[in-house]
């Protein structure tokens, strides 16, 4: 075999010869009656990127391969019909020299492979070095197909420079010829490649993979004949999240004459058909490109095993913990290989308190029969039944690819149905969020999507009632369509309070692309309150729009000149947003406010100052690593006599170019000025609370905690002391498959799955005796993540495996008292103990091996608290130090 050395040897004669870069060479070509043998050898590697220690796996082969002429075109002499034929196959494996848990055999393995399936010839059409076709006497196992494909797609090369497309084992793929004095550089972009569809992946890039591929042959020629090929190829794959975790895939063929030798003479003919039917029987085409082979699964036991065991499962479902996402992502990978038959007995013989974990798993597995299996079961003839069916439409949203076969079910579940408030409030935004997903994959033209987006336009111009108009409006937000952006405006300024509100909120989630002028002057109406007084919630949410989004200076100026204007607590809330702006370092729109704040006509004490008002708005890093920086966001906003308003607190993850809402909880309070003594602000005169909230980019259900005096006491008198549960359940977040196919012919496939347990619950307390208030958001959950590269070829498997799973929790309180001033307010924002674990391992297996080889680490990262500001700190530490002494 051709050593490394001699690899990298090629590559520098050809990056110190560059200057007969533009030479042509002669068409290649193989002479009658000579048989033309070669050595070729072929490997390949999978290793880890952030584990050295761990060398993965490593495989090489050696053959001998002739080559003769068969037939020539009689008209045009660079016409071939070639045959091909592999023999002495050898495999070289050197067994991970670290000890395994199975192991079979570590010794040194050299294996000859003389198959009857790899020794059968293949005749190549080949015209001037370009592969016409391929034709076998039958067709072998895929695998023995694919390492065919490989050594056909070495022999297809060009000798002159210029840029082409050219199927091969990869695909239809630009490819680059550079030629010099004797030898053609041959560079494939395989991001440009074009086949068959194979595989999948999240709507989501945030939680897909980064694929970085380098595709090199180098051909050395004397006059028309070929005297070695080198091609070299490697893939890096990698979480986008996080970059350690993924693996190197490298290939490597070369190609080297040894001898020539007599051999048969050309056969007589007109074309290459001819010329085939006298040496094949029946001469079967074989296509190129690689035809994808997923290894069959048995990792996981099938789910009629599954069933047979379904009664003695007592499992306590603790969404906190790893062993309950991986059984998630366990039942979701069995449920894709089921029947519909199967998925509907599972769902109906499930216990009571597992039903809603198999109907998240069975939309997750997202099958045709799984689907199918949910559409039956999904009925309204039982209280269980309808109970789930608020989890399904949650477990929809959620799904990382949807379908318009998924909108569909979602659809018919919800319409012409009687359904409970909260389940049709639930569905109908989770419609939304379907439309979105679907139209991030470039499906927004389909039927149903469209027929959707009209559906959920229409109801909304239809309806009388502001709490369906509510409704609407968050699945439009939820959908984001630039389309929709007319609708919210009408309705931000001719809607009710809670309307207006709402639909600004929509709009604050568009980028700067889409807030075009038309937006911004809707905006500035509203602000300065042109045509009519709006509540104080929708001015500072069109202030936000008009400070985020590309502002003039005049548009900067214009808020800072009314600041003086406006109600203490409003006035306090936008200088600390526009201060917010100006100290971060990365917000788009500081230059502009900071180039408006060099006029001291508007940077002065004047303008700036507020002592009074304990509003405010805080934005920073939580986290930051070489692939993600998370952020956290906190609005407060009071009431004139000090009662917290709205709290808005939002964790944002940048990664890669990608941006993601992880989550967003907004709690507002209305109406306690008129029980405690001030005057209804925005005539708002009626007790509420209530909570809005957003997770992963999805919108959830608005929950009302109390609505109305009566409501409050009855609550208060009547309340179990429990929170309120937002979400709970499990989702797959992460979900991709996809084949790569190397030059060599050995097949890889990449998976990803990672799943998501969570808990999130909320809870308000107010004390209006005592005038102080609590609201607290605890979220609990854990990720798991299974990474793996399988590299197949019809003598040798290798599997690489990476198995992550974190355990965590957070809790977010706010404590208040308003019966002093200032008001007294206590932000904790709490990362309890994270448990942190991973598995590496490396399986192979061949004709006398077999081995399995498994490294971990565990470790747990300590709790802390986050740090707001130094008033906050203050402020804690005084209400704290009141209620130690209680």
């Amino acid at each position: 075999m051709n050593s490394p050395a001699a690899s990298r040897y090629c590559w520098l004669l050809l990056f110190f010869f560059p200057s007969a870069a533009k030479e042509n060479l002669e068409a290649p070509s193989f002479k009658s009656g000579i048989l033309y043998q070669y050595r070729y050898s072929l490997g390949g590697q999978l290793r880890y990127l952030s584990r050295p220690s761990l060398q993965g796996s490593k495989l090489q082969a050696e053959a001998l391969v002739d080559v003769h002429l068969v037939w020539r075109n009689p008209s045009n002499a660079g016409e071939h019909l070639l045959q091909v034929q592999m023999h002495g196959l050898q495999l070289h494996h050197d067994p991970e020299q670290s000890k395994s848990q199975t192991d079979n055999n570590n010794q040194p393995a050299q294996v000859s492979l003389n198959t009857t399936e790899l020794e059968q010839p293949v005749f190549l059409h080949w015209k001037n070095g370009k592969v016409e076709g391929i034709y076998e006497d039958q067709a072998g196992s895929p695998l023995t197909l694919e390492l065919k494909r490989g050594l056909v797609s070495l022999l297809q090369f060009q000798t002159h420079s210029g840029t082409v497309t050219e199927d091969d084992i990869s695909g239809s793929c630009p490819v680059t010829y550079t030629v010099s004095k004797e030898s053609v550089l041959k560079t494939k972009d395989l991001h440009g490649c074009k086949r068959t569809k194979f595989g999948f992946s999240s709507v989501n890039k945030m939680f897909g993979v980064l694929w970085q591929p380098v595709s090199k042959s180098l051909y050395s020629m004397e006059g028309q004949l070929l005297k070695s090929a080198l091609s070299e190829e490697s893939h890096t794959i990698s979480l986008n999240l996080k970059s350690s975790v993924g693996v190197d895939i490298t290939s490597r063929q070369h190609l080297e004459l040894v001898t020539q030798v007599p051999g048969s003479k050309e056969l007589p003919g007109e074309s290459p058909q001819e010329a085939l039917a006298a040496v094949l029987r029946k001469p079967q085409p074989i296509n190129i490109v690689s035809d994808p082979v997923k290894r069959t699964n048995t990792q996981y036991p099938s789910l009629k095993t599954y069933l047979k065991t379904l009664a003695k499962k007592k499992r306590r479902l603790d969404l906190s913990e790893a062993s309950t996402t991986w059984h998630f992502c366990k039942v979701v990978q069995m449920l894709r290989d089921a029947k519909k038959k199967d998925i509907l007995l599972l769902l109906k013989k499930a216990p009571e308190e597992m039903a809603s974990f198999y109907v998240e798993a069975a939309v997750a597995a997202h099958s045709t029969a799984s689907l199918m299996a949910l559409s039956e079961f999904l009925s309204f003839g039982s209280k269980k039944n309808a109970a789930l069916l608020e989890k399904f439409f949650y477990a929809a949203a959620f799904s990382p690819r949807p379908s318009k076969e998924l909108l569909r079910l979602v659809v018919d579940k919800l319409n012409g149905k009687k359904l409970e408030a909260a389940t049709w409030e639930t569905g109908n935004i989770v419609i939304g969020s379907l439309i979105g997903k679907l139209c991030q994959m470039k499906l927004c033209g389909l039927q149903e999507v469209r027929l959707e987006v009209d559906s959920i336009v229409q109801r909304l111009k239809n309806t009388k009632k502001d709490s369906e108009r509510v409704i609407y409006l968050l699945s439009l937000k939820s959908a984001l369509l630039p389309e929709s952006i007319p609708i919210f405006l009408h309705y931000a300024e001719e809607g009710s309070a809670t309307v207006s509100a709402t639909a600004l909120n929509a709009l604050q989630r568009y980028s700067a692309q889409h807030i075009s002028s038309t937006v911004k002057m809707a905006m500035k109406r509203i602000f300065h309150e042109v045509h009519r007084r709006y509540p104080k919630i929708s001015r500072l949410a069109a202030a936000e729009i008009l400070l985020n989004n590309d502002p003039l200076p005049e548009d900067f100026t214009n808020i800072l000149l009314a600041i003086r204007e406006l109600e203490p607590e409003m006035s306090r809330f936008l200088l600390s947003k526009i201060q917010s702006i100006v100290h971060s370092g990365h917000h788009p729109t500081r230059k502009v406010a900071k180039e408006v704040l060099n006029d001291p006509q508007i940077n002065n004490y004047y303008f700036l100052s507020s002592e009074a008002g304990s509003s405010i708005s805080f934005s920073g890093p939580v986290t930051a690593t070489n692939d993600t920086l998370s952020t956290i966001g906190l609005d407060l906003l009071f009431s004139d006599i000090g009662i917290l308003r709205k709290s808005t607190t939002s964790f944002n993850i940048l990664s890669h170019g990608y941006q993601l809402q992880a989550a967003q909880v907004a709690i507002e309070a209305k109406g306690y000025e008129g029980i405690l003594g001030g005057s209804a602000a925005d005539g708002e005169d009626e007790l509420m609370a209530g909570m809005s909230a957003a997770l992963l980019d999805v919108q959830l259900r608005p929950i009302t905690f109390f609505e109305g005096y009566t409501d409050l006491m009855s609550k208060f008198f009547t309340s179990s002391g429990e929170p309120t549960n937002v979400v709970k359940g499990n989702v797959l977040l992460m979900d991709h498959l996809q084949a790569i196919p190397l030059q060599s012919g050995l097949q890889t496939v990449i998976t990803l799955r990672g799943g998501l347990g969570l808990d999130v619950s909320a809870d308000i307390n107010v004390n209006l005796w005592e005038q102080e208030f609590k609201t607290g958001v605890e979220t609990r959950g854990a990720l798991t993540i299974d990474f793996q590269a399988e590299l197949d070829a019809p003598f040798f498997q290798a599997t690489v495996k990476t198995q992550t799973e974190v355990e965590m929790a957070t809790n977010f309180n706010t404590a208040g008292r308003v019966s002093a001033m200032p008001v007294l307010m206590c932000l904790q924002l709490t990362e309890e103990e994270v448990a942190y674990r991973e598995i590496f391992s490396v399986s192979e297996s061949s004709a006398n091996h077999s081995t399995t080889v498994r490294k971990g680490r565990w470790t747990t990262i300590p709790g802390r608290e986050l740090s707001f500001h130094r008033a906050n700190s203050e402020m804690c530490r005084i209400l704290l130090a009141e209620t130690t002494e209680q």
